[in-house]
């Protein structure tokens, strides 16, 4: 399903995201320009967190707002990836707290990769199935500021 243009910002956002989460995980190919030491990518991974993820999710939690009770598929979505957000802000926090880093990140990475494809192949084509246009613009809206 083509993605509605008030849900591509988010789209694009989970690209950057789905490469931290190849990165990090166990056995990843190479990137370039990215770290491939253990260590790096664990600071990468705070970087991105920080400087995307955080506001990411943010946006996220705003829209999950507007398509609240329109669905029960939504409804139960939204659930899980409110837990999941919680998950993800304890996880990459507690990083540098971790006696094996390289197993930490692994999972991590498998955890928001799975999450991502839920929001892209689930989520989003159930909001863009089940929301009016109006509402879709008021999601457009909130992405753009």
């Amino acid at each position: 399903m083509k993605r509605h243009p008030a849900l591509i910002p988010l789209s694009r956002e989970h690209h950057g995201a789905l490469i931290l989460a190849r990165l990090i995980q166990k056995d990843a190919p190479p990137y370039k320009g990215l770290p491939l030491e253990i260590n790096g990518k664990a600071v990468y991974a705070q970087e991105f967190y920080k400087n995307i993820l955080i506001a990411h999710f943010s946006a996220e939690e705003k829209i999950l707002t507007l398509v609240k009770g329109l669905n029960s598929e939504i409804d139960v979505l939204i659930i899980e990836i409110l837990e999941e957000h919680d998950r993800f802000h304890v996880s990459f926090n507690s990083i540098n707290n971790q006696d094996n880093l390289a197993v930490h990140l692994n999972q991590l990475g498998k955890d928001l990769e799975l999450h991502i494809r839920k929001e892209e192949r689930q989520l989003f084509c159930l909001i863009q199935e089940n929301c009016t246009e109006h509402v879709l613009n008021a999601i457009g809206m909130i992405l753009s500021t």
